[in-house]
């Protein structure tokens, strides 16, 4: 019992070092590499799962997302623009050059 549950990690291991990549047969490498596991296209008995449903991200949605925050953005800007104005932090200066 106790040997099966020890023999375990290393049964992972050797099964998963061989998607490690391109130098997977190289020995002499001494980087440690680690491995991912995607189960989002497989199952675990290594089936290949439906794509997925796509939900249509319309050119009305994109809008309602988007201007808003265009919105926001350039009330915070002008704000703080002003409040800079305000206490001479940043004040352009006007110079008239009459060349």
């Amino acid at each position: 019992m106790a040997t099966t549950v020890l023999r375990q990690p290393l049964r992972l291991f050797t099964r998963n070092g061989a998607l490690l990549g391109r130098n997977s047969g190289s020995k002499s490498s001494t980087i440690s590499r680690t491995t991912s596991i995607r189960t989002a296209v497989s199952t675990s008995s290594g089936a290949i799962l439906p794509k997925p449903d796509k939900t249509p991200f319309g050119l009305f949605r994109m809008t309602v997302v988007v201007v808003p925050f265009l919105y926001v953005g350039t009330l915070i800007s002008k704000n703080f623009a002003a409040l800079l104005e305000e206490h001479d932090i940043f004040v352009p200066e006007d110079d008239d050059d009459d060349d």
